[in-house]
């Protein structure tokens, strides 16, 4: 019997989470991203779209084609939240859940429908339940195999439901273009092309019928045939995603050595990567920095990394902007830069730290450390604004005019 899974994508996530914040930006072309030159459009809304504006593109040209467009920087600690509830919602239909992404995810409802008369209603009743308590709008695909799903839920959006099994592939897959493709990029859509593949039905065709495609996807061979003739894997991976960094980075409005103003985008960066990193319940033990210099180097940028690690692990702000500039003042030099970058690594699960004293830790200051910030944060707390700080904290908002 054939697994049912389904893809589940949620609609112009980004821009969808900004509507529920503001209903005002509901219909209107809104972009995610920067503005500037450098800037670039992490994503868009429906409406900015239907003028030509896409993932990826610089800013400045999607503004070329949509004059009009909201450009709105992204608010990554608060998708992350609306991500979770999307994922907890879905856990009441099934414990068989693989996150794709922040905005994506399978899930096996082989289970839940076996005994449903009508399995449409009941996928039309999560998608209907999910916006009515979420007031999120979702794509899904349904299929007995993770890639025909995931095609599956590209067909129809937004709030759209397809079901494909085996026997509609000639039907409905066959006739795409061959870049609709999962897992073909704009680099190999090209290449396919010049040997006569432009749909997805002409790869079938060709994989199926000749061995010409053996050496050009490789390894993948195999895998690409089974997906073309509707096989492949059923199995919803549940292993929980568990990432070792968070990272940020932003490429800057015109290339600088100003210290001054790479810190203001650092700045920006570490506020972000502490977010992240609070919205996940993770901590790390090490900062570092990415610099992309202005020269070019065998048709690359040459890229500086540079890290320090500690042994107590963190994830608030202060620390991590501290960390951070210390390793752009003592690296920056000469080096003219046009982006900067920021990670926090060695996650672990805050609550799983532990206090490793070596020798020559002296266990009273660290005792009495903590029993100063212990107080200080419960003083803060009864005045209801962080009117105390340590020593440590004044002394990075002095250097680093942190607020």
């Amino acid at each position: 019997m054939s697994k049912i899974i389904l893809h589940i994508d949620l609609n112009a996530f980004f821009v969808r989470c900004e509507e529920i914040r503001n209903p005002s930006l509901e219909g209107k072309p809104v972009i995610i991203g920067h503005s500037g030159r450098r800037g670039v459009v992490s994503t868009c809304s429906y409406k900015a779209r239907e003028y030509g504006v896409r993932s990826g593109m610089p800013t400045f040209m999607a503004l070329e084609k949509c004059p009009d467009a909201i450009i709105i920087h992204g608010d990554y600690s608060y998708y992350e939240e609306m991500s979770n509830k999307f994922f907890k919602y879905l856990e009441r239909y099934s414990k068989i859940i693989e996150p794709a992404s922040i905005d994506e995810g399978y899930i096996d409802l082989t289970t839940y429908l076996k005994n449903k008369s009508n399995a449409y209603k009941e996928i039309k009743a999560i998608q209907d339940g999910l916006y009515k308590e979420t007031s999120l709008m979702c794509s899904i695909g349904v299929a007995p195999t993770k890639f025909l799903a995931k095609m599956a839920s590209d067909m129809k959006k937004p709030m759209g439901i397809t079901i494909l099994r085996r026997k509609d592939i000639k039907e409905k897959l066959y006739p795409l273009p061959i870049e609709d493709f999962y897992g073909i990029g704009k680099k190999t859509t090209p290449e396919l092309r010049k040997m006569g593949i432009n749909t997805i039905g002409d790869l079938a065709d060709k994989i199926n019928n000749t061995e010409e495609l053996n050496h050009f996807f490789g390894k993948f061979y195999y895998v690409v045939k089974d997906w073309v003739n509707g096989f492949g894997s059923d199995i919803v991976d549940t292993t929980p995603f568990d990432p070792k960094s968070i990272g940020n980075s932003r490429t800057l409005m015109k290339d600088t050595n100003d210290i001054e103003e790479i810190k203001v985008t650092l700045k920006e960066l570490c506020k972000e990567v502490s977010e992240r990193a609070i919205a996940q319940d993770k901590i790390g033990t090490t900062v570092q920095i990415v610099l992309k210099d202005n020269q070019m180097i065998n048709g690359s940028f040459k890229t500086i990394n540079r890290s320090v690690s500690f042994e107590r692990p963190i994830n608030d702000f202060n620390n991590i902007y501290f960390y951070a500039c210390s390793l752009l003042e003592k690296h920056l030099g000469e080096h003219t830069i046009r982006l900067i970058g920021v990670t926090l690594q060695n996650l672990i699960d805050k609550g799983e730290e532990k206090v490793q004293l070596s020798i020559f830790d002296n266990y009273d200051e660290i005792k009495e450390e903590y029993a100063t910030k212990l107080l200080i944060a419960d003083l803060n707390r009864k005045m209801k604004k962080d009117v105390f700080k340590t020593a440590r904290e004044n002394l990075v908002e002095k250097k680093y005019g942190v607020k």
